[in-house]
């Protein structure tokens, strides 16, 4: 199957940050003499198989390809909406008479509502099952594989489809009798992986700037899964028996309309705090350029947050497999994500140029930058999870820092497994 495809030190280093990055989770954990290695290797393996099964079955790739299909389809219905409730701001009418050719998208009017539109079918695919039953399967993989109770193998598949504060939704009777292990892996999941409402967002982003972005995204979070649950049990190994945390747990609408209304309003609400925070976010990052422009310049350029955060995170993004010469660009990206949001990481992606990132350093970051995990976050998740069970918040947020830490190596985690595999696998080559 892999026939053709080179590999190198570049994808043997990114095995090496595996082990690294598991080593560095033991060294945190509670409870050092009952490191999870079975688990580790199960999730290892699951990621390779999701990987390889994904992009290396002409088939399976075939289908996976897609994906950029719904996109279209997609940005093509939601104009439909916009353009009627916005009129010419909608539908880039007034865009296309002020500007010669194509005028870009209005980000809040014409690419935010896609976040609606996603929030509300698949709220309608789950009342009719479909999302459900996608959803139970990959549970009972995490269930059978790991050891894992019914809700939180629910909680951490559910995370692959809907976002960090919907998905605790499906289990919320049975948060309140989670051990803590339980609760960092369903937190942990939250932050490792992308609601697919904004997950179609990204891939119209990267669209034209990476092949396959949204095929791409959508196997990066499937990969985080178990990642999130070996990082998590490595931190804090479970102790309560398998038996008692069997439990499995199921979230009903009452009507298709219930299942519509209820999912348009979350999606509203979703684009309301995405437009928020890259507000505040964006206003912060330039606030804090100019003040570091103000500094002498380093190495021959301007001081800034990008170039700071770069090198912070470089030597991680050069064991997960990126050349040395583009580890501080990759790091800039995660490190972006992590202090502001993935959003603006992003968005910072898709402004590269094609020939200013090479190819396979733009898929590791793509799939390492692909979750939820970053400070902003952190009041969302604690903030939804306290609403959801009140009782349960010193966990919460004694687990928050944690949560952090875990759901940024669980993506690196992918990122790793990508480098280590050949780039032409990703890239769609034969």
């Amino acid at each position: 199957m892999l026939a053709g495809y080179e590999w190198g030190w570049d994808n043997a280093r990114a095995l090496i940050g595996i082990g690294l990055i598991y080593g560095l989770c033991w060294l945190l954990s509670e409870k050092r003499g009952l490191f999870p290695w079975r688990i580790i290797l199960g999730a290892t393996a699951m990621q390779f198989v999701f990987a390889l099964l994904l992009f290396g079955v002409p088939f399976v790739r075939g289908i996976l390809f897609h994906a950029n299909d719904v996109v279209d389809g997609l940005q093509a219905a939601t104009r439909a909406g916009t353009g009627f409730v916005f009129g010419y701001v909608g539908d880039n009418t007034a865009g296309a008479e002020l500007m010669e050719g194509t005028p870009p998208p209005l980000f809040f009017f014409q690419i935010l509502p896609i976040v609606i539109v996603v929030a509300a079918l698949s709220a309608i695919l789950w009342h009719w099952r479909i999302l459900r039953w996608v959803t139970n399967g990959f549970a009972y993989i995490f269930q059978r594989t790991m050891g894992l109770g019914g809700a939180t193998s629910l909680a951490v598949s559910a995370n692959v489809f809907m976002g960090m504060t919907e998905a605790p939704v499906l289990i919320r009777p049975y948060i309140k009798g989670m051990t803590r292990s339980e609760l960092l892996i369903m937190m942990t999941a939250g932050f490792a992986t992308i609601a697919g409402s904004v997950l179609v967002v990204y891939g119209a982003f990267l669209d034209g700037k990476m092949a396959n972005p949204l095929a791409q995204l959508l196997t990066a979070s499937i990969m985080a899964a178990p990642a999130a649950v070996a990082v998590a049990l490595t931190m804090i190994p479970e102790t309560t028996p398998t038996t008692e945390r069997m439990k499995q747990p199921d979230f009903n609408y009452a009507s298709t309309m219930d299942a519509f209304s209820t999912g348009a309003t979350d999606g509203l609400k979703i684009v309301l705090n995405i437009a928020t925070m890259l507000i505040a976010a964006l206003a912060l990052l330039w606030l804090v350029n100019a003040g570091l422009g103000a500094l002498p310049d380093a190495f021959g350029a301007p001081l800034s947050i990008e170039r700071v955060l770069g090198w912070v995170f470089a030597p991680l993004m050069y064991m997960i497999g990126v050349p040395w010469n583009e580890a501080a660009q990759s790091g800039s990206l995660m490190g972006v994500k992590t202090v502001l949001t993935e959003f603006v990481a992003f968005l910072q992606l898709a402004e590269l140029p094609v020939d200013a990132m090479d190819p396979r350093t733009r898929i590791i970051t793509a799939h390492a930058i692909c979750g939820f995990a970053n400070f902003g976050s952190m009041g969302i998740l604690i903030g939804g999870l306290s609403i959801i069970e009140p009782d349960r918040r010193d966990d919460f947020l004694s687990l928050a820092w944690r949560t952090l830490l875990a759901g940024t190596l669980a993506t690196c985690l992918s990122g790793a497994v990508v480098g280590a595999l050949p780039y032409q696998l990703f890239a769609g080559a034969h």
